[in-house]
């Protein structure tokens, strides 16, 4: 049997969640061996910025500078399967905003 690893990531944990329950719902559904998802550390992705197109800040601190901050969840699972629950789970649909990579092992 063909162990597949998927690795998705998103910036949203729900449509991320939502897919992790479809390929849950394969794997009952062929009976396979399905071991996740396991939740990897979220990427926090921060951006400072002055709010002032100037460049001078009134000097108070936080009064000057906009702070944004974009996190990116990861999940992987592991699925032992046959070519028939592969081929199932290559017809997930997946939402916007979700990547998805599949690699074979042996």
């Amino acid at each position: 049997m063909q162990k597949a690893r998927i690795r998705l990531t998103s910036r949203d944990p729900e449509k991320i969640n939502q897919v992790c329950e479809e390929l849950k719902n394969i794997a009952k559904k062929f009976g396979i061996v399905m071991r996740g998802p396991i939740p990897l550390p979220t990427k926090k992705l921060k951006v400072v910025t002055l709010k002032t197109p100037c460049g001078d800040g009134t000097g108070h601190g936080n009064a000057t500078f906009d702070k944004w901050e974009m996190r990116i969840h990861k999940r992987l699972i592991d699925i032992s399967s046959d070519e028939r629950a592969l081929r199932q789970i290559m017809r997930i649909q997946i939402p916007d905003g979700v990547s998805i990579s599949i690699k074979l092992k042996d």
